[in-house]
């Protein structure tokens, strides 16, 4: 691709994803998208050939801009299990608040668009993929509990980290964002991690 074509991507993902971060009534259509970006539907249609790709690409773009990569370093880095759960926890916790707004966009708009509902199951299947590597290194510690087997403790962690669960605690319920990050913490190590460890 060309710089000029380059740079098109770029503004319309930076588009797309100001737009998303609107919140749950923001208009990422793609007339929305091409208007915001300054450039013509077609244009929008050239990069990205569904709006889903689009939304997909918009969510990731939003991750490299974020630097997610360097917020899970602690955690692919950590030396035994119990440490990569609570970094991980730690670097998904403190990155909800960032991706709140297009969280919160997607996840309202899922419920009657196909293209979000796929750009938001593509995130939570990044962020599954992070808990299922903590939950294997449980496991080669040899601390997982009996009763749990992989996908069971995947699907504990993967669901202990939902947005909504951080939506409740934080925002409904007044909990610092430490201290969410330090419950789920604890509450994750309880659930997965056997007693005589």
């Amino acid at each position: 691709m060309s710089k000029t074509g380059d740079e098109t991507r770029a503004r319309i993902l930076k588009a797309c994803s100001d737009l998303l971060q609107q919140g749950p009534d923001a208009q990422a259509r793609m007339s929305d998208i091409a208007r915001a970006a300054g450039v013509s539907r077609q244009a929008v249609y050239l990069h990205f050939p569904n709006r889903a790709e689009l939304l997909i690409a918009a969510t990731r773009f939003i991750d490299e801009a974020s630097g997610v990569d360097g917020r899970l370093v602690a955690s692919r880095a950590a030396t035994s299990g119990t440490a990569r759960l609570d970094a991980y926890i730690q670097a998904w916790g403190d990155y909800i608040p960032v991706i709140h707004g297009v969280g919160r966009a997607l996840m309202a708009m899922a419920e009657s668009d196909e293209a979000a509902r796929a750009a938001w199951d593509d995130r939570m299947a990044a962020m599954r993929h992070g808990c299922a590597a903590a939950v294997e290194a449980i496991i080669r510690d040899g601390l997982l509990r009996p009763d749990l087997d992989q996908t069971r403790a995947t699907d504990l962690v993967w669901t202990l980290l939902s947005v909504r669960n951080w939506e409740h605690l934080v925002s409904d319920c007044g909990w610092s964002q430490a201290d969410y990050v330090a419950g789920i913490q604890r509450v994750a190590r309880a659930a997965l991690v056997a007693a005589t460890a």
